[in-house]
């Protein structure tokens, strides 16, 4: 290659970034949570402590079942809860005995870790697992050194035991009453990555994924994935907002997962029953559309499996998913944009947004241009029908996108702001019939990178009538 024919470089960076584990992490998109224990024996939430292990006797567990359901519904991590706040251990821990080894399940030599890993490993799908710090049941909880000690110990069992785990979950929430504790975090956190370095830690506080801010599995329409580490505290309820749409001028990449049951509760309840598609797809596009990953709670029942509601709603649920956004209306559009880095043959050209790889592929204008910002989408023949617009950015370069518009024809139907890993907008109008689709960026954090551009029709979402009415549509 001589010197005229130098390839264009790509454009600096905008701190933070984000990790080689947080970008596969966030390309789930969709994960599992199985909240399974002594709870789902007593018909409780939160239990006290004092349960016998007696009662947890699901004699018809089969890992292979909820693995199975996870990868139907088109997951591959799934979450555990390996202890909940009752201090139950789905595992034969050597540092207490209120575990597995003293229930009847499989004469008291069962461990439901190891039939989770056993079942996912061949599948391909990964494993994650939660240990409550706070312990209702241990006698050295309230006691600063043993408990933390103990807690540490067990961390160990986990993390050495039961192969490569992805996430680790540390929940920040007790009782109101409960017993003054000093949680040595630093500690935990330096003994997670010591033993598995690419593992993702959650908390409210990170340091590698944070809480949303909420249990209802919706982000901010404004949310960051950068954010101020040094502003978290776990357990701290005053930073709910911030932790739900993050700080554009954040120091440090923690981006959010929304966690929510896919019933009213965590543990499996015979009274409940699953949420509807119509409510499933509305948190999808509150979470996954916002910019963040969905982890999506689907508890395991007394037998030990995952019920037969919950395994067709979530078969529903992917088939929608599915059918909204396995075709991409605009692969076939014309498509220009205000200004290219490097020009035509520099690499970065608007067609880099219809391409398969939303990450390192994308479009980019010149530096310094502190104009209009542009990409425009125009149909090759007759006009396009369609509701959803997605939109995505090189987040390995940094989020960029403050605000954005989107236009149909000249009309205005979207004003938003950030976009981040994935943006959806489903269009309130209602289905848009058009030829020339334009998003504008109206602020951005340097040069604005868009890795991928979709339109997509969705034929569950009916938005308020009266607003269509409104409008004259």
């Amino acid at each position: 290659m001589s010197a005229l024919e130098m390839a264009t470089t790509p454009p600096l960076p905008i701190l933070p970034l984000p990790s080689f584990s947080q970008l596969k992490w966030q390309q789930r998109e969709l994960i599992m949570f199985f909240h399974f224990g002594v709870n789902t024996f007593t018909d409780s939430e939160w239990g006290s402590g004092g349960e016998n292990p007696a009662i947890f006797d699901p004699v018809g567990l089969d890992a292979n079942q909820w693995v199975d359901t996870a990868v139907e519904a088109g997951v591959s991590l799934v979450i555990l809860t390996a202890k909940h706040h009752d201090g139950f251990c789905l595992w034969p821990s050597k540092y207490t005995d209120h575990s597995v080894v003293r229930s009847p399940w499989q004469n008291g030599q069962g461990d439901v870790i190891r039939e989770l890993v056993n079942a996912a490993t061949p599948r391909g799908v990964d494993v994650g697992l939660y240990l409550s710090p706070w312990d209702r049941h241990d006698r050295r909880y309230g006691h600063d050194l043993p408990y933390n000690e103990f807690y540490l110990a067990q961390l160990q069992e986990l993390l050495k035991k039961y192969g490569s785990v992805k996430e680790i979950w540390f929940d920040g929430a007790k009782g109101s009453n409960a017993t003054n504790m000093t949680y040595y975090f630093t500690d935990w956190f330096s003994m997670v990555k010591e033993l598995q370095s690419s593992i993702n830690i959650f908390s409210d506080a990170g340091p590698d994924v944070r809480w949303v801010g909420n249990e209802n599995g919706f982000a901010g329409s404004t949310c960051w994935s950068t954010i101020n580490g040094s502003s978290l505290a776990i357990g701290n309820a005053s930073i709910m907002d911030y932790l739900n749409t993050g700080d554009s001028k954040g120091r440090d990449w923690l981006p959010p997962e929304c966690d929510v049951s896919i019933r009213r509760g965590w543990f499996w309840h015979k009274s409940q029953s699953p949420k509807t598609l119509k409510q499933l797809l509305e948190i999808y596009y509150n979470s996954v559309g916002r910019n963040c990953v969905l982890l999506l709670n689907v508890p395991p029942n007394t037998t030990g499996l995952i019920s037969q509601e919950d395994v067709q709603r979530l078969k529903e649920f992917r088939k929608a998913i599915d059918t909204i956004f396995s075709t991409n209306l605009a692969e076939n559009c014309l498509i220009k944009a205000s200004s290219i880095r490097g020009g035509k043959e520099g690499g970065f050209g608007p067609q880099n947004v219809l391409d398969n790889d939303h990450l390192w592929t994308y479009w980019a204008p010149v530096d310094g241009d502190d104009g209009d910002h542009w990409i425009e989408l125009r149909v090759r023949d007759e006009g396009l029908r369609f509701n959803v617009v997605r939109i995505q950015e090189a987040i390995g370069l940094g989020q960029r996108i403050k605000r954005h518009e989107i236009y149909v024809d000249g009309k205005r139907v979207v004003s938003g702001t950030t976009v981040g890993y994935k943006r959806l907008h489903r269009l309130e109008e209602g289905i848009v019939r058009g030829q020339i689709l334009r998003i504008r960026i109206k602020e951005s954090r340097g040069v604005p990178l868009i890795s991928s551009i979709g339109l997509h029709f969705d034929p569950f979402w009916h938005p308020d009538k009266r607003y269509t009415k409104r409008q004259g549509i």
